[in-house]
């Protein structure tokens, strides 16, 4: 016992001082009998295996003393069972041959819910690195994009075009003449739209076919396209210029007047689409060039015709006229806007009263008239352009025999107002409401009389507007043609306003794409409904759209006229007043009986006068309080 005890003090002091590292390890046995410690290597059990304690593979330490480890105590090491932080209890002879077999083979058992919680565990990781790619992968496209927010619109749009071939209207496809021609013409995205980084909506498969990619979002906020197909007799893409677009559109109109005929040829779309580019030339900064547009195009095969041998010998005069249509004024563009008047004569045929006709005998000739015209036309602002027309400009080429005031032929080239919207006139002034609406009623108008022209017998409501008043006999000609130029923007911006445009032209042509049958892959056919009866209540409300909008559109032109009216009761105050203060004045002092009776009448002549314009005010105010109470 005092052997271990002095053992017990030298461990411990050689601990303290020399930093030996050795473990203490003492048998059971140890607090009663006489037993002695042995010491281990303290790294040598850190580098054990846990299956294997520091008492199954002992080693005498060699930092014990010298008297101890030189044999004059013999000490056998033995296995020590006692427990341990760095031991483990003794294990059966079969448990350590099952781990042996476990450690061996790799297998290990595991319960069902450990399997499904590392099924669970590995599903989570496959998917949140699923999306981890798929974020990676759009915000790559957003970065190759310049961070357009329409990015995966147009991902979708791309999609839709790369699985199509495209055949755009050629210079060499053939020209087929038809009564009533209705073209798109697709205009490319402007610096606005560019700097909005508006997306571009439409696509042109093919010469007759036009796509519109609508973006729109589902009830969780997911985004897609709706691919809203049209198919019109020609479709000008971006890259089609003024040239392309006159030959297919109106130069087979050119032939129609040399043969007695009336030909027509507008342009309609909202604003800023490219109506006057389009008839009136190109735009090179502020300078137009007229020679580009289809009014100097039209001027320049009307000269042609006339120098063939044909026609020569006809003796054809050309004439030109340039005025323009605005709410229900007509004002001469050829004559300082003076007001004209619109009549119907014994025959009832419609004559603009006053209206300045220009003998032309050469190309820049028209081109002057046109030039002077553009000038004088009507223009304001709107929310689409700041430099919108306000006014139908129609351009008229006449041609006479010479000596004869009969016309032989007329070509009426019109660039027709800006169409807009209802909700797009809301942040409007009021007088641009008016203006709106009025050119809607017009429009309206003209698109039922081309649609009763296109029905043979049927009734045409050309008395619905000044528009279609004007262009009666274009009409009403055995040999008139027509043909509707529909001008589209391609901005994501302007959706709405280009499906408009599109099913306007539509209902004029009279071909919905879902009733063609389409022969290709590009238009998939809508399916059969089982009643019927849902079609004739989708017409029964469409009809019924249509008489609410007519009556709004009355409404409004009713407004305007009272507003017209009381503009000139004003003015008329005002010139009666200095007329009447200049009659007094003239003949406060004589006496002469002759000039009494003159100074009597003149002033019943100004009060005549001013009374009229008074009575014909009351009349407009009587009708819009009359259809107010409708």
């Amino acid at each position: 016992m005092l052997l271990a005890f002095l053992l017990r003090i030298y461990t411990l002091f050689s601990t303290m001082f020399f930093r030996i590292p050795t473990y203490f390890q003492l048998t059971p046995s140890e607090k009663g009998g006489k037993m002695f410690p042995y010491l281990i290597e303290e790294k040598e059990c850190k580098k054990l295996p846990k299956s294997e304690s520091p008492s199954r593979r002992c080693s005498v330490d060699r930092g014990i003393p010298g008297d101890i480890s030189s044999g004059q105590h013999n000490f056998s090491p033995r296995i020590q069972n006692s427990v341990s932080p760095y031991s483990s209890p003794p294990k059966s002879p079969n448990t350590r041959k099952s781990n042996k077999l476990k450690r061996d083979s790799g297998f290990c058992y595991k319960s069902e819910a450990a399997k499904k919680v590392e099924i669970i565990a590995r599903n989570r990781d496959e998917r949140r690195q699923k999306q981890a790619d798929e974020k990676a992968h759009r915000d790559q496209l957003q970065h190759m994009e310049h961070k357009n927010p329409f990015y995966e619109f147009v991902q979708m749009i791309n999609e839709y075009r790369n699985n199509i071939e495209f055949r755009p209207l050629r210079e060499s496809d053939p020209v087929i003449e038809n009564q009533i021609t209705v073209c798109v013409r697709k205009r490319p995205l402007n610096e606005k739209e560019l700097s909005r980084r508006e997306v571009d909506v439409i696509s042109v498969p093919a010469k007759n076919q036009l796509v519109v990619h609508e973006p729109k979002h589902k009830v969780d906020l997911t985004k897609y396209v709706d691919n809203q197909h049209f198919r019109f007799d020609y479709v000008f893409d971006e890259n089609c210029g003024n040239n392309l677009v006159y030959k297919f559109t109106a130069r087979p109109l050119v032939k129609t007047i040399f043969e007695g005929g009336m030909a027509t040829c507008f342009a309609y779309g909202q604003t800023g689409s490219g109506k006057t580019h389009t008839m009136g030339g190109e735009f090179k900064g502020k300078l137009q060039n007229f020679k580009s547009g289809i009014y100097g195009l039209v001027a320049q095969d009307v000269f042609k015709y006339l120098n063939k041998p044909k026609y020569a010998k006809l003796n054809f005069t050309v004439s030109a006229s340039f005025f323009e249509i605005y709410g229900k004024l007509v004002f001469d563009l050829l004559s300082k806007k003076n007001r004209l008047r619109v009549l119907e004569d014994a025959k009832q045929q419609v004559q603009v009263v006053g209206l300045t006709e220009k003998v032309v005998t050469k190309v820049e000739h028209v081109l002057d008239l046109i030039q002077r015209g553009s000038l004088e036309r009507t223009s304001g602002q709107t929310s689409a352009n700041s430099n919108s027309s306000r006014s139908h400009a129609v351009f008229q080429i006449i041609l006479r025999r010479n000596g004869s005031k009969t016309a032989e032929g007329k070509f009426s080239l019109i660039d027709l107002a800006g169409n807009e919207r209802g909700a797009d006139n809301n942040k409007s002034n009021r007088q641009t409401q008016i203006e709106g609406a009025d050119i809607n009623k017009s429009l309206l108008a003209l698109k039922e009389c081309i649609r009763a022209l296109g029905r043979k017998g049927a009734h045409l409501p050309f008395r619905g507007s000044k528009l279609t008043q004007v262009l009666r006999d274009s009409f009403i000609g055995e040999n008139s043609r027509t043909c509707m130029i529909a001008l589209i923007s391609p901005g994501n911006f302007s959706v709405d306003h280009t499906l408009n445009t599109l099913r306007y032209a539509d209902r004029v042509k009279e071909l919905i794409a879902s009733d063609v049958l389409m022969d290709d892959e590009l238009i998939m056919p809508l399916p059969e409904t089982e009643d019927d009866d849902d079609a004739e209540d989708g017409f029964d409300i469409e009809e019924e759209f249509l008489k609410a909008e007519e009556k709004r559109l009355q409404l409004s032109s009713l407004e305007w006229e009272l507003r017209e009216s009381q503009r000139n009761v004003i003015q008329s105050c005002v010139d009666f007043h200095e007329m009447a203060c200049d009659l007094y004045n003239s003949h406060a002092c004589d006496s002469n009986g002759s000039d009494r009776i003159l100074y009597a009448r003149q002033w019943k002549k100004l009060l005549n006068d001013v009374i009229d314009v008074q009575k014909e005010a009351l009349i407009k105010a009587n009708e819009f309080c009359s259809a107010l109470d409708q």
